[in-house]
């Protein structure tokens, strides 16, 4: 929002929410119709690609900010080296309304301006009037309104709201109030409706003009440098008549040079070209990918994580994994996108972060989780997860965590296969078993005299119970073989306090991995879930409580977080993840798998002097 919202700032169908694309149907409808129904003279074909057009926008634009992120997460050839939060991805989250605007706008224009129906598929000396007409009078116009929304009352008022992100994006280009789109549009209209009343427009014009829009738009805001210098070498016009990411990116962060929309050409006639422009132009080529201190290596939960993902869509990124409606109509994707995990080897860089003067990234090994479920499938699980660590070794990397799946004990004894088969390593492996341990002791009240234990039996769980015995709390199981297992683990003072058969009255229960629906069930009514594993276990009381899987709220000072990790809540980072920054940051020289554990107390200690805080209970007990 602009710091003095002016008239017309906010989007007409802003109370629609999701719903508002629904605008459209009559308009969809109707084309459609039309065209499948009527004769072949009546036929208007440019009429009915117009919705499917604003689909194929939609996409490219999608790609580019998937391409952006990517490009940004590795560090190579970035230009704003600032991070993006949360605010900038839910003031960007309604991107698509320009799209819908535009949708809008041509369905009516072809029922009020006849000459703009049935148009050929193409014509070129219309195609040739909308380039004259973009290069003269468009870019002539739009450089000096632009100037003019850069005066305090308009700036203030309007363009304020865009430029409120320093750090683009491509999506960041069409981040404008509602009355800003409208000028904008009218700019972009010249050449359409010129070439339309002329009768030399076409299919190819207008759909080239759109797709050359949303092309520099996108690249101007795109954040990472990627234009060749050989280009100006070769055809030195180009220096004025195309843009490159940073030479709009000093608009951003110098707001008072570099006005052109596409074309520098009137920045240099009017002398507002930035000084910085080929300097920070060249310095950009040459920025090679960045030095790593921590990895966090994760891997793909569901089907739909894939939209989830920082890479994918940001509006979904930003909140906790979660089924959304929509979602369902984008099922041959998905369907396509777990082929292709089956085929594709190559794990990616999904994110990064910096805290502290160290650069964190997570890397996603391109598996699914139900993928890790299957025997036949751990040689080349364990092949990929090898290469990864191998892959950080030779980049330097101190630490590389273990996320999810990656470190399950019958996969690879939580990493410990790695420092077997590759004894020499200089990167540390954490598995993060220790502070997950802590977070899940410091969540249970200290007045709990009891707590009850289901689900799989694992390092995790073996360490809780013994310092719950340890400490005085009863701990209950729910079968034999689990309380002769765990008898096996404890001291002799402690084995008091491990109970079976014991009731199930104990109002906090510990939930691992494979705590079905029936085990739940017997818990009282009001009892606390605390999740003791990766995976949080479904949610099938309503007349209970459930904590999330051992967390952290991060602190403020942890940069470019701007997605949710997995079903965690904003700025809420998993213990396992945190492990690997905590070892880095303390120096500690010592791995972490296998049946080793670090120090509870230790970490749990490093974690708070470090900024991280443990997260609120929602619950009578706490």
């Amino acid at each position: 929002m602009a710091s003095r919202p002016g008239i017309l700032t906010e989007w007409p169908w802003a109370p629609l929410g999701s719903f508002k694309w629904v605008i459209l149907t009559p308009f969809v409808a109707n084309s459609t119709y039309s065209f499948l129904f009527n004769s072949s003279e009546e036929k208007d074909l440019s009429n009915f690609l117009i919705f499917p057009y604003m689909m194929i926008r939609m996409l490219h634009d999608q790609i580019w900010i998937s391409l952006s992120r990517h490009r940004t997460a590795k560090g190579k050839n970035r230009i704003v080296d600032k991070g993006i939060e949360f605010e900038q991805v839910d003031r960007e989250s309604n991107w698509d309304d320009q799209i819908l605007f535009n949708a809008l706008i041509f369905y009516i224009g072809q029922m009020l301006v006849p000459e703009s129906r049935k148009l050929p598929i193409w014509r070129t000396d219309g195609v040739v009037m909308t380039i004259l007409l973009h290069t003269g009078p468009v870019e002539f116009l739009y450089y000096w309104l632009h100037r003019a929304l850069h005066h305090h009352y308009l700036y203030s008022r309007y363009h304020s709201h865009h430029h409120s992100s320093i750090v683009t994006e491509p999506i960041t280009s069409v981040i404008h109030p509602f009355a800003e789109h409208i000028a904008y549009f009218l700019l972009f209209a010249i050449p359409l409706y010129t070439t339309a009343i002329t009768k030399t427009a076409s299919i190819a014009s207008f759909a080239g003009y759109l797709a050359y829009i949303d092309f520099m738009n996108n690249l101007g805001h795109c954040n990472f440098e990627f234009i060749p210098k050989i280009i100006f070498t070769i055809f030195p016009i180009l220096k004025y008549t195309m843009y490159t990411p940073s030479f709009h990116s000093l608009h951003h962060t110098q707001f008072r040079t570099n006005y052109s929309l596409f074309m520098p050409i009137y920045d240099y006639i009017y002398g507002t070209v930035d000084k910085a422009s080929e300097t920070l132009y060249e310095k950009s080529l040459k920025k090679e990918d960045s030095t790593l201190d921590v990895v966090h290596l994760t891997h793909l939960t569901t089907p739909e994580s894939i939209y989830h993902l920082r890479l994918g869509f940001s509006s979904l990124a930003s909140s906790p994994q979660s089924s959304s409606w929509y979602l369902y109509f984008m099922w041959p994707f998905t369907f396509w996108s777990v082929l292709v995990t089956w085929f594709y080897g190559q794990t990616f860089v999904l994110e990064r972060n910096s805290f502290e003067m160290l650069n964190l990234q997570s890397w996603v090994i391109p598996r699914f989780h139900v993928q890790y479920l299957f025997k036949w499938q751990r040689e080349t699980l364990n092949k990929l997860i090898e290469e990864a660590i191998l892959q950080a070794e030779l980049s330097k990397v101190k630490v590389l965590s273990l996320g999810l799946s990656n470190q399950g004990d019958l996969l690879n004894r939580y990493g410990e296969l790695y420092i077997k088969r590759y004894p020499q390593l200089k990167i540390k492996i954490v598995d993060g078993s220790s502070l997950g341990v802590a977070i899940v002791l410091n969540s249970i009240p200290k007045e709990t005299n009891e707590v009850f234990l289901c689900g799989r039996l694992d390092k995790v769980s073996y360490a809780i119970v013994n310092a719950l015995c340890e400490r005085g709390t009863k701990v209950t199981t729910m079968y034999r073989d689990d309380y002769e297992n765990l008898l096996l683990r404890l001291s002799v003072e402690s084995k008091n306090n491990l109970v079976f058969p014991g009731s199930n009255s104990a109002k906090i229960w510990l939930v691992g991995d494979q705590c079905d629906e029936i085990e739940q069930k017997k818990a009282p009514k009001g009892a606390l879930f605390i999740p003791i594993s990766q995976f949080p276990p479904k949610k099938l009381r309503k007349d209970c409580f459930y904590l999330s899987t051992p967390a952290m709220i991060t602190p403020p000072s942890l940069a470019n977080v701007h997605s949710c990790e997995n079903w965690l809540p904003r700025r809420v980072m998993s213990a396992w993840r945190i492990a690997g920054i905590l070892h880095a940051l303390e120096g500690w020289n010592v791995h972490e798998c296998g049946e080793v554990m670090f120090s509870i107390e230790k970490i749990w200690q490093a974690s708070l002097q470090h900024g991280f805080r443990p997260l609120k209970i929602n619950h009578p007990l706490a």
